[in-house]
């Protein structure tokens, strides 16, 4: 999954939905990158909190999931 990183503090986050999430309604999990952080959450309840990591924790986890 690619994200595009927005420069400086992100005011309003701009979700996107992996694509590797199914329309019947399966595992769905949304993505918004800022510079300094990269926000996770599931897209089927997003009114709890978002998981948000550094852009390098990040790119360690997508690295890990393309090996497996």
């Amino acid at each position: 999954m690619n994200v595009e990183l927005h420069g400086g503090p992100c005011m309003e986050l701009t979700w996107s939905k992996s694509s590797y999430s199914g329309a019947e309604g399966g595992d769905c999990v949304e993505v918004a990158a800022c510079l300094d952080k990269v926000h996770i959450r599931d897209s089927k309840n997003i009114t709890r909190p978002d998981l948000a990591l550094a852009p390098s924790a990040w790119t360690v986890f997508i690295e890990f999931t393309r090996e497996a």
